[in-house]
């Protein structure tokens, strides 16, 4: 195999990347990497031990198997609005559920910390829709039609001293009058 034959590193990198960013765009990513990451503070804070010196500092409550269980959780909805897509409306609000009890359970849902990541984690997830595929050739850019020219009222309003906004169909700059029957209805398109 020579030199000239076998792939560079830095294409293979660039390839590999490129297949991420894919696979990323495919899926509510950022949610459910917030929401697994709000798992983890709220897990871990009940569990653990701090020492100061000869002191142990404990944060253990009585609902400790209740966070361990709203953490656990917390990482599976992330993973599944990773690899299921499709349901990250379900796997979102019980994102937001589970963090908004875990506040009462879990030391104030991991310190807040756990608490706001879930929260911001199940609303991307909630939120998130998937994009259309571009047609092949396509760049992206939606076709615009460009329209240019002077607005002309039809039904000019006699002229009056009062200055503006007295005239019925020449103040309004976007083109409809009442005159024309739209009453300021734009067509979509």
């Amino acid at each position: 195999m020579s030199a000239d034959t076998r792939p560079r590193l830095i294409e293979s990198i660039g390839l590999k990347r490129r297949s991420f960013g894919e696979w990323r765009g495919r899926r509510p990513f950022w949610g459910g990497m917030l929401t697994l990451l709000a798992g983890i503070p709220i897990m871990y804070f009940p569990y653990a031990h701090l020492s100061l010196g000869g002191m142990t500092l404990s944060m253990a409550t009585t609902a400790g198997a209740g966070s361990l269980i709203i953490g656990v959780l917390l990482v599976v909805l992330g993973l599944t609005m990773w690899f299921q897509p499709v349901s990250r409306v379900f796997a979102g609000v019980a994102a937001i559920l589970l963090s908004l009890v875990s506040f009462v359970v879990s030391n104030f849902g991991g310190f807040v910390v756990g608490l706001l990541l879930g929260l911001i984690g199940g609303a991307l997830a909630v939120a998130w829709a998937p994009g259309k595929p571009l047609a092949e050739g396509d760049d992206g850019e939606p076709d615009r039609k460009v329209i240019a020219g002077p607005v002309v009222a039809t039904n000019p309003a006699p002229a009056t001293g009062g200055g503006s906004g007295l005239g019925f169909g020449l103040d309004d700059l976007s083109g409809t009058s009442p005159n024309d029957g739209l009453n300021g209805r734009h067509r979509a398109g």
